[in-house]
């Protein structure tokens, strides 16, 4: 089935045409409250989408302890190479705090270092990590900070790769929640968070390594597969917990929760319950005219939103068409840009989807330049910005 009974196809150059799903206000039904929490921030988050799907004081910077190792293992993985050898220097040998208890001088492979680091937190893990990817802890703060700058975060500013109490270190549970997100697109990140407990090689003890996660929420929570625990003094009890259910992967951020175990089961319940995801474009959906949708988008919707979501077409000039691209499906919801969708002439170049069938082009992953750094992914990019 195209989409041609509700599009009204037109070739001018990047202009819009008709809406293809009208508002309908007596659709609407309110997702029900959300249950309280003991935190002083709180978000929940569905991952594919960006969607925040509640927020209590989401946007207020506080230290965060260790979550700041989510971003510590995504920028590694990204810049580092995993079978890489890490030599342990004096500045991470007995970092205070959590630790692995490496040796001064041990070498381990990057890929063994980020379990120590996700699963047992450790302190001395991270900034062996730290000195190794970014040439020195300073060099690689730079890039945790320059990763901020990308992924459009207002609320955010690190200092160190660990978490430990620092003036200027600090984010808030909105921007962890998109960090978390972006960071669950990755395979390496994703299957490193959901582990339950790891062994590395120990090249100091007859015996290997062996790193239980701390993370209770794997194994009392239901479909859980992530992410992070942390601590200290001044941030007190942090956990970032992810779950996934029916195809669709949530998050939940408290900082400073005395009852974050129980308050992450809740929220996740209540994100389960009353936001599911829904597929509003299928990928190579014909459109009219021999275009085909690009990619799919999906959306976490409550109850009578999906009748409120409208689609606009916007088509390129014939002399502006590079590889096929026509023009791009803009997605709103009550008025308010949530995604896009490129549209191509049908059998055109397309890039292939992100294989994570994720929302390249969701408006929350847009503006932080998309989830993936695949080059289907920056091709995309260029194609959609305005």
């Amino acid at each position: 089935m195209t989409i041609r009974s509700i599009f009204r196809y037109s070739m001018a150059a990047m202009m819009a045409v008709s809406l293809l799903i009208p508002v309908n206000a007596a659709a609407e039904n309110k997702a029900p409250r959300p249950p309280g929490t003991h935190a002083q921030a709180a978000s929940l988050i569905d991952v594919k989408s960006g969607r925040i799907l509640y927020s209590h004081k989401g946007d207020v910077e506080m230290p965060v302890a260790s979550l700041t190792k989510i971003m510590t293992a995504i920028v590694a993985i990204e810049h580092g190479k995993l079978d890489d050898v890490v030599t342990v220097t004096k500045n991470a040998y007995r970092k205070e705090g959590s630790s692995i208890y490496l040796e001064l001088g041990e070498e381990m492979k990057l890929e063994n270092l980020l379990y120590g680091l996700m699963l047992r937190s450790g302190n001395d893990a991270a900034t062996a990590i730290a000195e190794h990817v970014g040439g020195s802890e300073e060099g690689f703060v730079h890039l945790m900070n320059e990763k901020v700058k990308m992924l459009g975060l207002k609320h955010t500013q690190f200092q160190n790769p660990h978490g430990l109490d620092a003036k200027g270190h600090y984010s808030s549970a909105n921007d962890l929640a998109v960090i978390t997100a972006y960071s669950l697109q990755n395979p390496v990140f994703k299957e490193i968070v959901k582990t339950r407990s790891k062994r590395a090689p120990n090249p100091n003890n007859p015996w290997d390594y062996k790193w239980d996660n701390k993370n209770k929420m794997l194994r009392f929570y239901e479909g859980a597969d992530g992410v992070k625990t942390g601590y200290t003094k001044t941030a007190r009890r942090c956990l970032v917990s992810s779950a996934s259910r029916a195809g669709q992967q949530l998050a939940v951020v408290t900082l400073n929760d005395g009852d974050d175990w129980n308050d992450h089961q809740k929220l996740l319940d209540y994100g389960f319950a009353n936001y599911p995801l829904k597929k509003i474009i299928e990928a190579g959906q014909p459109v009219e005219n021999g275009l085909v949708t690009g990619t799919g988008f999906s959306y976490a919707l409550a109850s009578g939103e999906l009748e409120r979501v409208e689609r606009r077409l916007f088509l390129q000039s014939a002399r502006a068409k590079d590889f096929g691209y026509s023009g791009k499906i803009k997605i709103s919801l009550d008025g308010h840009e949530i995604g896009q969708v490129p549209v191509y002439e049908q059998g055109s170049f397309i890039p292939s989807p992100d294989p994570a069938g994720g929302n390249l082009t969701s408006k929350a992953a847009f503006a932080g330049g998309g989830w993936g750094n695949s080059f289907a992914a920056v091709i995309k990019l260029l194609l959609l910005v305005d």
